[in-house]
Parts: structure tokens; C-alpha cells; sequence
């Protein structure tokens, strides 16, 4: 299987790199630390993985669009687009260069790559596209604004490229992740919730992928509080917001 990776040298993007790595799979990884990225390869090719990495920042569309073309010349069976940054927590209005560059990684650089992936995967009539979203998406904090809305936005992208590309035999699945244990999340001083070891945290998305789970949150009971919050009147909304939120934008 031939599986693309994108922000692939740290966090969620490097153990999935390695849990995927095995002689029955070629791998290629994306991210923008050449010496990082290079380390995970190497962990790769050791399992017996085929490994090529591409040295890229999500955040040049041009080249990004680029990389998709060339991707787009051979069979794509799997591409989890994992590559995301945080602002972290903060009480303040987000500045607009942090907004918008946070936009571009999260959520426009994810079409700037699938834009000339897509017709290819139409052309051979298969392949899998997983995002990697997350819980913050269903309920926004008001210290995570910028973060949750990008979020957010990938859900309903998600959603509507399912449905567009399920007649071509393409599976696109979403993965809704809560607090995984990785340096995005080590920026945090609060107490996280339901907090997962990355280890953990690769194995349910592994495991939702293989049984093609086009909508995955977790952990489930983070899930079903965040739902029952979400079906309260508005008034005690707000309080839970409130209480949940203490302290962290300090």
C-alpha cells in the first residue's frame, strides 16, 4: 500500500509514520524539518519500509500544489493529512497574521495538495483521504477561537468530499482526536481531559481507518459530554463553557 503522510516528523504524523512502516507498505512523508523528517524515515526503513520523504511547507501553496501533481503520477492508495499547528490557549484577540497563517496550514493548504490528487484517485477508482481534525472542533473555547473554527471548517470539507467522491469508490474518513499526548499539546498548562498516551492515540485511529469509519471523535466519553453540552439550553451552555474554560487563558 502506498500511503502518504503529511507533517510526518513529530507528533501524531511521526508514530503513524512508524506504526505504518513494514515492507508490505511505501511510505511518503511530508514535513517541513528536513532532519527530523529524515530521522523518521530512517525508523522507517528499519520496520522495511519503502520510505521517500519530501521536504515541504504546507504553507507554500505553489509548491504544495506542485508536490500534489508529481504525487498524482503514481497510484495513491491512502493520504492522511495529519500536518496542523496551535496558538496554544490564550484570552486575548488572536492577531490577524496568527489567524491567517494558522487558516493556511490547517484548512487551505489541505486543498492546495488534494486539488490535483483527487482527479487521480476519481481516475483509478479508489484510495483513501483521512483528516485528522479534532474535538476542539465541535465546541469552541474561547481561548481556542482561531483553532476551532479551522477545525471546523475541515469538518464540513470533509463531510462534503465524502459525499462527493463515495460514487468513485474513494473513502474519505474524519478523525476527531481529543487530547493526545504530542508537542502541540504540551504547550498546554491546564489539565486536559481524557488525556491519551500518543501510542494509544495511534492505535484507535489506526483502527477507525481500517474499519473505514467515515466519522471518528474520541476518546468516546470526551465525545458524549461534549454532545450532551451541546443539547443543553444555551444558559447552562455557557456556564460549562465557562467552568471548562477556567484558568486556561491565563
Amino acid at each position: 500500500m502506498r500511503i502518504i503522510i503529511t507533517g510526518a516528523s513529530s507528533g501524531l504524523g511521526k508514530h503513524l509514520a512508524i506504526a505504518y512502516a513494514s515492507s508490505n507498505n511505501e511510505l511518503v512523508l511530508l514535513a517541513r524539518r528536513q532532519e527530523k523528517l529524515e530521522e523518521v524515515a530512517l525508523e522507517c526503513r528499519l520496520k522495511g519500509a519503502k520510505v521517500d520523504t519530501i521536504v515541504s511547507d504546507v504553507n507554500d501553496f505553489e509548491l504544495i500544489q506542485t508536490i500534489g501533481t508529481q504525487l498524482a503520477q503514481t497510484q495513491i492508495d491512502r493520504i492522511i493529512l495529519n500536518a496542523g499547528i496551535s496558538l496554544g490557549h490564550s484570552a486575548g484577540v488572536t492577531l490577524f497574521e496568527d489567524f491567517h497563517r494558522l487558516f493556511k496550514t490547517n484548512f487551505l493548504s489541505i486543498h492546495a495538495l488534494l486539488e490535483p490528487i483527487i482527479p487521480k484517485m476519481i481516475a483509478q477508482k479508489s484510495g483513501e483521504i483521512i483528516f485528522i481534525s479534532s474535538l476542539a472542533s465541535l465546541m469552541s473555547m474561547p481561548t481556542s477561537v482561531s483553532y476551532s473554527s479551522s477545525k471546523r471548517a475541515l469538518n464540513a470539507y470533509a463531510e462534503g468530499l465524502r459525499y462527493q467522491l463515495k460514487p468513485y469508490g474513494i473513502e474519505v474518513m474524519n478523525i476527531l482526536p481529543g487530547f493526545i499526548d504530542s508537542e502541540m499539546t504540551q504547550k498546554n498548562h491546564f489539565k486536559m481531559p481524557f488525556l491519551l498516551s500518543t501510542d494509544v492515540g495511534v492505535q484507535r485511529i489506526q483502527k477507525a481507518i481500517a474499519k473505514k469509519k467515515y466519522f471518528y471523535p474520541f476518546p468516546l466519553r470526551f465525545y458524549l459530554m461534549i454532545r450532551v453540552a451541546l443539547l443543553l439550553p444555551q444558559f447552562l451552555s455557557d456556564r460549562i463553557v465557562n467552568y471548562a474554560n477556567f484558568k486556561k487563558g491565563e
